[in-house]
């Protein structure tokens, strides 16, 4: 089973998107053990959005495209209109 999730730092305004077969260990990782570049300043990190999927091709796939332009206006416009309300993001990508 893998996850593409999408973090949030509130503080900072900003997302990140990955995907991963342990997604609270990854979540554990990008908050406290990483020293990644896009994540390690923007910390603390909310998980705001997931999908989970059987093929690791097909996760990868999702990720790409919650990457691109169309996606990321996606993401952006679900954080002002879902998770600032709720705190997270529900619905479906359009294909």
């Amino acid at each position: 089973m893998y996850t593409v999730y999408v973090l949030f730092s509130r503080q900072f305004e900003k997302v990140y998107t990955g995907h991963t077969s342990d997604l609270v260990k990854r979540f554990h990782f990008h908050n406290k053990h990483g020293r990644q570049k896009g994540t390690l300043p923007y910390r603390p990190w909310e998980v705001v959005y997931t999908e989970c999927f059987d093929d690791k091709q097909q996760a990868l796939r999702r990720e790409w495209l919650l990457k691109s332009g169309k996606g990321r206006a996606w993401i952006w416009g679900r954080i002002k209109e879902e998770y600032y309300r709720d705190g997270y993001i529900s619905g479906e990508l359009p294909a």
